[in-house]
């Protein structure tokens, strides 16, 4: 818990966060980064050259001292941030580092405003955050078997290509896991297994790109139900537009990996994870590539729970760019509670289940269906806008979920 005698110091912050955040943020990176540049191999580079994750550490800042009290508030978002760190490989001894240079940055933006008091308040108020994820982060690590920054080496056995700019890779172990990492939590055929995973995880890539001589890190949703001897990641192959950074992982995963290829992978982790056998109402609601843990959610609850009322809602250019669609029409013959709806920019109406247009929810929520659960994937501004939606047509605040890839704006929060 916070000292009564810095409390009010970091109370005294926000406002100069809410002013100051972005600058001290983006100082925080030069200087990390220029004291410890092998830390670059933790970080999405590209996320860092357009300014987003400087963007999304100043919003994280400034919610963390504006909820400095308040802990259920910024719970998600602390759970969200463990499994993210154990999917890249963080470790205790990284926590100093990245201390030592924010409290830098706070003085160095701030001047003479930075007070003794003030930095002494906000040693204090990161160390209780840092011990909180480093413990969080070693439970994780317990549960999984692993050690940080462990990886498992995977072949690539299928490359396949659903759409214009996506492609799915099926992976398969071919490094042995000790007993420990066996049980209790895997299971085992006639080949090496993988570890188990919920339906909605992800898993990490790590890959060393050239061009930039950096190991880079990325994460893909698991898009299947449990196989326990391949895993299988959706990749769109980003190519980066006036807005945009072209996406250095994603095209080279494209163009380099190929069926025989073997690539480092984390265990999965996250938790954009749903109760597959829960009875209540469950709303799948995505754009774009925020498909993938749709389908793996979507093939479990066909799998292990038949009967249950399911919406799946999409976003998409058209048809044809809506990945694994055929396995989606399939388990429409599999799920008879199963509702598939289709927004299409360029619909032409060739299915019943298309509309035109953006996403508008309104005529599709039944009365039952507020009573849901819903989760949500895909751009940031897309799941504000559904979760707004949602929260107009009378679903439950608490039964809204999003996954997010990258850094996150924190608007719901701040």
């Amino acid at each position: 818990m916070l000292s009564a005698a810095a409390k009010p110091y970091i109370e005294a912050s926000v406002p100069v966060l809410r002013q100051h955040g972005l600058a001290i943020t983006t100082l925080f990176y030069k200087n990390m980064f220029e004291s410890h540049p092998e830390l670059k191999n933790l970080f999405n580079m590209g996320n860092q050259a357009n300014g987003s994750q400087q963007q999304s550490l100043a919003a994280a800042v400034f919610a963390y001292a504006a909820n400095i009290e308040n802990s259920a508030v910024l719970a998600p978002v602390i759970e969200r941030i463990v499994h993210k760190h154990v999917s890249v490989g963080i470790k205790a001894e990284h926590y100093p580092i990245v201390g030592s240079h924010l409290i830098g940055a706070i003085k160095g933006v701030l001047g003479d405003a930075a007070t003794t008091e003030l930095l002494a308040a906000w040693e204090e108020a990161y160390g209780l955050l840092a011990d909180a994820l480093i413990d969080a982060e070693n439970r994780l690590y317990k549960h999984n078997h692993q050690q940080p920054d462990e990886w498992i080496k995977v072949k690539v056995v299928e490359k396949r290509h659903e759409s214009e700019d996506v492609v799915s890779f099926t992976l398969q172990a071919t490094n042995n896991l000790t007993p420990d990492q066996l049980a209790p939590d895997m299971l085992t055929t006639g080949q090496l297994a993988l570890p188990t995973f919920k339906a909605g995880q992800y898993i990490s890539v790590a890959v060393h790109i050239e061009d930039l001589n950096l190991r880079q890190i990325r994460q893909y949703s698991l898009s299947d139900a449990n196989q326990h001897n391949t895993y299988r990641i959706t990749v769109k192959r980003e190519k980066g537009d006036e807005y945009k950074p072209r996406g250095n992982v994603s095209n080279w995963l494209h163009q380099h990996v190929r069926v025989g290829s073997v690539v480092d992978i984390s265990y999965p982790c996250g938790n954009f994870t749903p109760d597959i056998l829960n009875q209540q109402p469950i709303g799948l609601i995505s754009a774009g590539v925020g498909i993938t843990p749709m389908i793996s959610m979507v093939k479990e609850i066909s799998i292990n729970n038949p009967t249950r009322k399911v919406l799946f809602v999409h976003a998409a250019r058209n048809r044809a760019s809506i990945a694994h669609i055929d396995e989606i029409n399939q388990i429409k013959n599999e799920l008879n509670h199963l509702e598939t709806v289709f927004f299409l920019n360029e619909s032409k109406k060739q299915h019943i289940d298309e509309r035109e247009g953006r996403m508008d929810l309104t005529d599709h929520i039944s009365a039952e269906f507020k009573g849901g659960i819903y989760y949500l994937c895909g751009p940031q501004s897309f799941m504000d806008d559904q979760r707004n939606a949602l929260l107009e047509l009378g679903v439950d605040a608490n039964n809204i979920h999003r996954e997010v890839f990258g850094p996150e704006s924190l608007s719901h929060i701040i």
